[in-house]
């Protein structure tokens, strides 16, 4: 048990709905008291953290300036695993904490992109518009040759971590074919290993499952999609950055590249005129595959259980630096 008095300061940098509200509220029996400041609220946001000791951190990256205006702030809890929106450096030179929570996105961040496989697949975009317009039964009779399913397709995962290795069983349960790239050897995997030239010349949907860092960055480029198959679907629940989306967007309205689901962005949150929301082989979502109420309450036990290590001093999970 965390000491109760004085309480632990904890900011929440992102927006909390009123179930979540009220779990958040009880953890004051527990020593910790956190407030909870939308992203777009950048006055409180300061003003929090001033006093804060603890910041659970999503999406807002978290800069050199943010440590420097924090002078008690010692841990970063990443809710998720990605740290590339962490100056790292900056938190080494303050002295403060990084931690993140591998696996307890994962089972949402798989079904998610499964989503948006059946999506692009099925075109949820467009059928819903024409739906909503009154025009449901009036489609054009060549959207039926862009129509598919799962069973029978070779999908294409880019990277084996946490979430293709939970993804990948629910894929080949359906009739898909797997492949997948990995740095290194994956005994028990299911699907085959290929390299990234081999699984995107072989692949009907490519999904992407890699962090962002130098090596990754616009992973799929012009010359990764001219190496695609003709057609092929891209899905990307990871990181924007792992796409050249101006090259994209080309593929996508020449048909060179069938549809897209994207749940991320290179700029986030991406703005209403990005030419990607102008094309009906889009499927998208503001970076929210990782959101589920299941997601919250198992992210929520590693924070508090880290909040409860720092005030004994005992050795953090998941420590990054």
């Amino acid at each position: 048990m965390i000491a109760a008095s004085p309480l632990m300061q904890i900011v929440l940098h992102y927006a909390a709905g009123a179930g979540f509200t009220t779990r958040l509220s009880e953890l004051a029996s527990q020593g910790l008291a956190v407030s909870v400041c939308p992203i777009p609220d950048r006055s409180r946001f300061d003003a929090l953290m001033a006093d804060a000791e603890v910041l659970w951190h999503l999406i807002e990256p978290v800069t050199a300036a943010t440590l420097a205006a924090a002078p008690r702030l010692r841990l970063i809890q990443k809710i998720g695993v990605g740290v590339n929106t962490i100056d790292l450096a900056a938190a080494q030179r303050h002295g403060v904490a990084v931690c993140n929570m591998p696996g307890t996105n994962t089972q949402a961040v798989a079904e998610m992109t499964l989503l948006l496989m059946l999506g692009a697949l099925r075109m949820v975009a467009h059928l819903d518009s024409s739906t909503r317009a009154g025009g449901g039964w009036a489609l054009p009779p060549a959207l039926q040759d862009r129509f598919g399913e799962i069973h029978g397709r070779t999908v294409g995962l880019v990277g084996y971590g946490a979430v293709p290795s939970c993804l990948a069983p629910m894929l080949q349960a359906m009739g898909a074919r797997v492949l997948f790239t990995s740095r290194s050897p994956k005994p028990g995997a299911v699907g085959e290993p290929r390299s990234l030239r081999e699984l995107l010349a072989e692949s009907d949907i490519v999904s992407l499952h890699l962090p962002l860092t130098p090596d990754t960055e616009r992973v799929i480029d012009a010359d990764a999609i001219t190496g695609m198959k003709p057609g092929a679907i891209l899905v990307n629940t990871a990181r924007g950055g792992l796409v050249d989306e101006p090259a994209l967007v080309a593929a996508l309205r020449s048909g060179r590249i069938g549809a897209a689901g994207l749940d991320v962005f290179s700029t986030e949150p991406a703005p209403a005129t990005d030419p990607l929301f102008e094309l009906d082989n889009v499927v998208v979502s503001p970076h929210l595959a990782w959101l589920t109420r299941e997601t919250l309450e198992r992210s929520l036990v590693v924070a508090v259980e880290n909040c409860r290590r720092l005030a004994a001093g005992a050795e953090l999970l998941h420590r990054v630096v």
